[in-house]
C-alpha cells in the first residue's frame, strides 16, 4: 500500500529489520504494567509474550475464556514470568468495557495500553446493543477502553497508548455520516478499512488532547494470523507463503511499547517497521476536515456516555 505490497510481506520486514537497532528492545520493563486486548492469539499474543519476556506485568484482555487460559499458560511457561493476569471482556460491548475499566482502575496501575483487539465481519451483524459489529469492536471499543483508562495512564511516567491499525485504512477517507455502515452495499473489507482510518484519527486527536501520554498507531504488515485466515480466506490462500510471522507483525508494537527511541518521536504518528510513515497515500483525497474529525469524537463520546450511564453502580 505504501510503496507496493512487497513491503508489507515477510521480505519487506526482513529488509526493514536490517536497519533496526536490536538494543532498542533489549530492555527490562519489570515494574511496568501493560494491557493488551485481543491477546489470546495472533499479534496480541505475540506482543504479550515479548513484553512478558522483558519482565513486564501483562494484563491480557480477551473475549474467550478457554482460549485465553491456554494463551496465558503458554506465555507463563515460555517466559517464566508469573505476572500475567487475565480479564474476560468483550470489546464489542461498551457496558462491559466500562465495568471492567472501573474495576481495573481500583486494583491496578497502567503504563502502556495496547489496543489490538479487532474484527472483520463480512456481513452486517448487530451486537446486542444494536451496534454494527465491526464499528462496535474496532472503533467504539477502542474509544471506550482508552477513554476509560486515560485517568490511570495520566498518573504514570512514560505512559503510552498503541493502537494496531492496518494499511487498509489508506484507501478510506473518514466518513462520519454512516459510522455503522447502514447505507448501500455492505463490504466487510471496506468497513474494516474505514474503522482503521477512524483509529488513526482517534490517535491524532488524543495526541493533541493528552500531552503527557505518547500515542501511536501502527500497521503490522501482512501477517499470518488466525484473524487473516478466517476473515480473508482468499487473500490468505494467495499470499500465505509471503506473509510475516506473528512475531514479525508484532515487532513494531513491542518497539513502540518498550523502547525509549519510540517516545523521542512526536505523539500521534502512524508507524510501519519502526518508522513513522504517512497516514495518507500521495495525492489521495483521504484527508478529512477538522469538523469531521471533531464530529467523530463527539459521536463516540455520546455513545460512550450512553453506555456508561446505564451500567450498574
Amino acid at each position: 500500500f505504501l510503496t507496493g505490497v512487497s513491503d508489507l510481506s515477510r521480505s519487506g520486514y526482513e529488509s526493514a529489520s536490517k536497519h533496526f537497532n536490536p538494543d532498542d528492545v533489549e530492555v527490562n520493563v519489570a515494574g511496568r504494567s501493560f494491557l493488551v486486548t485481543g491477546a489470546n492469539s495472533g499479534i496480541g499474543k505475540a506482543t504479550a509474550k515479548e513484553i512478558a519476556r522483558r519482565g513486564g506485568t501483562v494484563h491480557l484482555v480477551c473475549r474467550n475464556k478457554e482460549r485465553a487460559e491456554v494463551a496465558k499458560g503458554e506465555i507463563v511457561t515460555e517466559t517464566g514470568n508469573q505476572n500475567i493476569f487475565l480479564h474476560i471482556v468483550d470489546i464489542s460491548n461498551p457496558k462491559e468495557i466500562w465495568n471492567f475499566a472501573e474495576k481495573f482502575k481500583n486494583e491496578h496501575k497502567l503504563n502502556v495500553l495496547i489496543n489490538n483487539a479487532g474484527c472483520m465481519v463480512n456481513n452486517r451483524e448487530l451486537t446486542e446493543d444494536g451496534l454494527e459489529k465491526n464499528f462496535a469492536t474496532n472503533t467504539l471499543g477502542t474509544y471506550v477502553l482508552t477513554t476509560a483508562l486515560l485517568p490511570l495512564l495520566e498518573k504514570e511516567a512514560d505512559a503510552r497508548v498503541i493502537t494496531v491499525s492496518s494499511g487498509g485504512m489508506l484507501v478510506q477517507k473518514l466518513n462520519v455520516s454512516d459510522l455503522q455502515s447502514g447505507n448501500g452495499t455492505f463490504d466487510g473489507t471496506m468497513v474494516y478499512a474505514q474503522n482503521k482510518r477512524q483509529q488513526v484519527v482517534l490517535t491524532e486527536q488524543w495526541a493533541k488532547a493528552h500531552r503527557n501520554i505518547h500515542f501511536s498507531v501502527m500497521h503490522p504488515g501482512w501477517a499470518d494470523t488466525p484473524a487473516v485466515r478466517s476473515s480473508m480466506p482468499d487473500f490468505y490462500q494467495k499470499m500465505k507463503n509471503t506473509l510475516r510471522t506473528e512475531a514479525q507483525g508484532a515487532d513494531t508494537v513491542v518497539w513502540l511499547a518498550v523502547s525509549s527511541e519510540a517516545t523521542k518521536l512526536p505523539s500521534g504518528l502512524f508507524f510501519q517497521d519502526r518508522q513513522p510513515v504517512p497516514a495518507h497515500l500521495p495525492l489521495a483525497s483521504t484527508h478529512s476536515s477538522p469538523e469531521d474529525e471533531e464530529k467523530l469524537m463527539e459521536v463516540l463520546e455520546e455513545f460512550s456516555q450512553k453506555f456508561k450511564s446505564t451500567s450498574p453502580g
